[in-house]
């Protein structure tokens, strides 16, 4: 063991470290999966809800139950993701805290908007949407994240002023800013790393 590390030379450390940082990098792609189908979903959902509102039509169920669906693709691309990866940096696990607690806060706002009927909730969503992207975009330098939470903080401000149909095209905006675009950039950053064999 001795003659091994004696051995060892600064060359051969430097280049293990490099290994390791690539390895890490690897593991670490971000596809941006996630983010398309929730810019999708929330697009989707806020633009019938506004032809609801607009048109006075109604598609027979509540189109925000579609968000439930969601979660099995998101639930089992997270799982078949974990297996593969070899490496979960802590700032990863940072914005999977992050992530949780936005996914709290959404679903007690949905609680207590069920409960009391209020109709304006609408800007309490967009300020939530803000939160998590602008803290995500921030961790991993990632502009387009930071400038989506900015802009859903800025139409949750409008949207105080708008009736609830202009608010859901505020909502659909928020989802195509703070998700759908970032999330369309990682994919293909993605496929071009794929591509490189970085």
């Amino acid at each position: 063991m001795a003659m091994q590390e004696e051995n060892f030379s600064e060359h051969d450390s430097l280049r293990l470290i490099n290994e390791m940082i690539g390895k890490a990098k690897r593991s670490y792609v971000t596809k941006g999966i996630a983010s398309i189908v929730w810019g999708v979903l929330i697009m989707a959902c806020s633009l019938l809800t506004w032809a609801e509102l607009r048109f006075n039509w109604y598609p027979g169920f509540d189109v925000w139950l579609l968000v439930f669906l969601a979660l099995i693709p998101q639930i089992f691309f997270s799982v078949k993701e974990k297996k593969t990866r070899k490496f979960t940096g802590h700032d990863e696990v940072t914005a999977r805290y992050v992530w949780t607690a936005f996914a709290v806060a959404i679903f007690l706002t949905t609680f207590y908007d069920t409960r009391y009927g209020s109709n304006e909730s609408a800007t309490l969503f967009m300020m939530l949407y803000g939160i998590p992207t602008f803290i995500t975009g921030g961790m991993f330098n990632f502009k387009p994240m930071i400038v989506g939470g900015v802009l859903c903080w800025m139409f949750s401000a409008i949207s105080v002023y708008t009736p609830a149909s202009v608010d859901m095209l505020l909502m659909a905006a928020s989802g195509l800013f703070a998700w759908l675009i970032p999330g369309i950039i990682l994919w293909n950053r993605y496929q071009k790393q794929r591509r490189a064999n970085v």
